[in-house]
């Protein structure tokens, strides 16, 4: 797991053909918004959080981020401890995102 900057992981993410967006928000916040091509599986889900990651392909590069990172952080451990071997915690989360948004 790698705690990227806002500009790290945008600048990452832009060059990557290998990559995959992943919110680990609630559906509340994600009213606020979402970065562009992002899906999102909820990291409170608990066990079906870890269902749904299962089914996730492993090979890809995953671009996490939650509202503020700490939830992130914890999912990229939790994504490494399960055979995940890339993944890319946003700082400061979606709150200091300044990139693209969709509504």
């Amino acid at each position: 797991m790698a705690d990227l900057s806002q500009e790290e992981w945008a600048s990452k993410l832009k060059n990557d053909t290998n990559a995959f967006v992943l919110d680990v928000r609630t559906q509340e916040e994600i009213e606020d918004g979402i970065i562009p091509k992002a899906e999102n599986i909820d990291i409170y889900l608990g066990q079906e959080f870890l269902d749904q990651l299962e089914k996730l392909d492993k090979s890809k590069n995953y671009y996490v981020y939650c509202r503020s990172g700490n939830r992130s952080g914890q999912a990229c451990a939790i994504m490494n401890s399960i055979g995940f071997k890339n993944t890319y915690n946003l700082e400061g989360g979606f709150m200091n995102w300044e990139g693209d948004v969709q509504e």
